[in-house]
């Protein structure tokens, strides 16, 4: 059915895929955990898996849809559908061909974007950004990601625009997946959280973080486990969000005074879980930083949830 389309949203620990129809409405959807072995065939196939899960639920065959928006980490080209230096999913090294081979596991036409861009682009049209014509999107989940929205166009510079999470807070400090020190994700990504709080733990530093991801049956210190553990009043927990919410707040500032735009758009898995409940202390650390403080961007919850990467994703299909 060429009305309907379908969305891969590719994290590092969840697949999302959705069928939507012409008016942004999900008629099928499915959630598949991110393969930690196997490398990029592995994480290809269960992709293709969570979509033929959701087109059947939507009642259509993956060969009838109008074609397949994939919203991927790393370096994700829109003309050739390569995607090279995905970091943050498992056993990602190099380059590979999403776009070939998902077409021949579909039977429909695939375009690649990059995840945050495209998650960007959906608040823009269907969510929280839609009263706004200039805005950035902060997806705080495993790294932390950007996507730039400019008087209601996206853009993607020359391919690698929006990567907020790699602009430096603290010259010369830790160190992040990229290799470099001091980037804004080396603190306040999910996954540089649970190295930080792994190493201040073996160095005598208390915490339940581990002792709840064991408790709860998850792998890796999920937005979930980090909710419980300050509800729980665990300390480091505590520290180690504030720390990121600094370094937040710092990051999106600089941004914010280079492009001045109207809005901050925080999801993620990270950001919509803690958004509103770190909203003043993050407006707070970036007010510190502003050169316009008297004018302050507005800043908002990412509106479509867990479904924005992967209905944004479905939108490379119409929108390009």
């Amino acid at each position: 059915m060429p009305d309907l389309h379908g969305g891969i949203d590719l994290g590092g620990t969840k697949i999302q895929a959705a069928i939507v129809d012409a008016k942004g409405e999900v008629k099928g959807e499915a959630r598949h955990p991110t393969p930690t072995e196997g490398g990029p065939p592995q994480i290809v196939e269960a992709m293709a898996a969570a979509l033929t899960e959701a087109a059947k639920q939507a009642g259509v065959e993956t060969a009838a849809l109008g074609g397949v928006g994939v919203g991927s980490p790393g370096d994700a080209n829109e003309k050739t559908g390569v995607v090279s230096s995905a970091r943050n999913l498992p056993g990602w090294e190099g380059s590979f061909a999403v776009a070939e081979t998902l077409e021949q596991a579909l039977g429909t036409k695939v375009r690649v974007g990059n995840d945050v861009q495209v998650a960007t682009e959906a608040e823009f049209h269907l969510g929280a950004g839609r009263e706004f014509e200039t805005l950035i999107g902060v997806f705080w989940g495993t790294g932390v990601g950007g996507g730039l929205v400019l008087a209601g166009k996206p853009w993607l510079g020359r391919g690698a625009a929006g990567e907020i999470g790699h602009m430096v807070v603290h010259r010369g400090d830790a160190r992040c997946t990229c290799g470099r020190r001091g980037c804004m994700e080396a603190y306040a990504g999910r996954m540089a959280m649970e190295r930080e709080a792994h190493h201040r733990h073996q160095h005598g530093h208390g915490t339940d973080l581990f002792k709840l991801m064991e408790k709860h049956g998850k792998p890796r210190l999920t937005s979930g486990i980090w909710e419980r553990a300050i509800d729980h009043g665990d300390k480091l927990a505590a520290h180690l969000l504030d720390r990121a919410v600094e370094a937040l707040g710092t990051g999106i500032a600089s941004a914010v005074n280079l492009i001045d735009p109207e809005a901050i758009i925080l999801g993620g898995g990270m950001g919509i879980r803690f958004g509103e409940r770190f909203m003043e202390p993050l407006t707070h650390e970036m007010g510190k930083h502003l050169f316009a403080d008297d004018r302050p961007p507005a800043v908002r919850v990412a509106a479509l949830g867990d479904l924005g990467g992967a209905v944004g994703a479905s939108l490379l299909v119409t929108n390009r």
